[in-house]
């Protein structure tokens, strides 16, 4: 009987080790992806979250694409994917710049698009022709470029990113938004500038209330307009408005009945977007889109407010490769000539 008392104790004891080796390997399980190397260690969920951006190339403005992709590359850790969109003739340039040159460790897309979807939308402004380049219209059509992707943000290619893109990225839009936008009154910083070079800030600036179809929408013409230049858009949401479609519906009705005041930078792709997003964006953290570097070639800022600046933007005229052009040094920092030698900065030593 001791023999069977001490025979019943060893198998007592073994099962006991044998639970314990159990609980163990749950606690500690090993993952079988440290066993065998071809596992993928994250699981969807755990991957870094990749942060589309789209840019366009447009011909003889190539290097603000350039020096736009290189700042938000050089002041983030995120997992940016660049969408570079371009006319076909412009494509094999961008690329070659790319793939030549420092930046060909960046992740990116080259995609192509087409200008017949804009076929009797565009009504021809002689004013200022270079407004009507198809490419100016690429905003509107995000969805039909980008597949995959929830959040995207869109920019203008004569920008500079002095922050993390990824504080951008993460621009909360709220609930029923298809995007987010910078309000043209933001900043009072920046409405001493406004008033000097006399912008406009409002929706009477790119509409005209003498049109009938303008005063039926019932917006007021005090209202502050926003900027289109930098987007964080929501795709279901933009999808599920069809807000491609209204878009399109507002550039027809200006092609029959010269709907936008004309005169204004930007008035052609901006005006349709006041009137399908009247209301309904959410807001851009205003240092995240500080504009207007290129309205004047004397109205400068002040450095100690660009130093603090994520964001600048040269819209108007006066662009920082080319001459005149105010704080053309805080854009050169970011510039990469271009291996071709095709795309020159104009200096006045030049």
């Amino acid at each position: 009987s001791l023999f069977f008392f001490s025979v019943n104790q060893i198998l007592l004891l073994l099962l006991v080790l044998t639970v314990c080796a159990i609980l163990y390997n749950k606690v500690h399980q090993v993952p079988s992806a440290l066993k065998n190397e071809t596992v993928d260690l994250e699981s969807p969920e755990e991957m870094e979250e990749e942060i589309p951006v789209v840019i366009c190339a447009a011909a003889g403005r190539m290097g603000a694409t350039v020096a736009a992709i290189s700042s938000i590359y050089s002041n983030t850790e995120a997992n940016v994917l660049f969408y570079i969109v371009g006319l076909k003739t412009t494509i094999p340039h961008i690329r070659k710049w790319i793939e030549n040159s420092k930046l060909k460790e960046i992740k990116f897309k080259v995609v192509e698009f087409n200008p017949m979807v804009l076929k009797g939308k565009i009504r021809q402004d002689a004013s200022r022709p270079e407004l009507l380049q198809p490419l100016n219209f690429v905003r509107f059509y995000l969805p039909l470029l980008i597949q995959k992707h929830e959040k995207v943000i869109y920019l203008d290619d004569d920008i500079i990113v002095q922050g993390d893109i990824q504080e951008l990225y993460d621009t909360k839009l709220a609930p029923g938004h298809a995007a987010a936008f910078s309000d043209d009154c933001d900043l009072p910083s920046t409405h001493e500038m406004v008033r000097s070079v006399g912008m406009q800030n409002t929706y009477m600036g790119f509409l005209d209330y003498r049109k009938q179809a303008i005063r039926d929408l019932g917006i007021s013409p005090s209202t502050c307009s926003f900027n289109p230049g930098v987007i964080v858009a929501n795709m279901t949401e933009w999808k599920h408005q069809r807000i491609t479609k209204q878009l399109e519906k507002w550039m027809q009705r200006n092609v029959e009945e010269n709907l936008y005041s004309s005169t204004l930078g930007g008035g052609v792709a901006t005006s349709p977007m006041l009137i399908v997003f009247h209301g309904k964006y959410s807001a851009i953290n205003p240092m995240w889109h500080i504009r207007h570097l290129g309205w004047s070639p004397d109205t400068r800022y002040s450095e100690h407010f660009l130093q603090e600046a994520k964001l600048l933007h040269w819209n108007g005229r006066y662009k920082p490769w080319d001459y005149p052009s105010v704080h053309t040094d805080l854009w050169e920092n970011w510039f990469i000539p271009d291996p071709s030698g095709k795309f020159k900065l104009t200096r006045p030593d030049s």
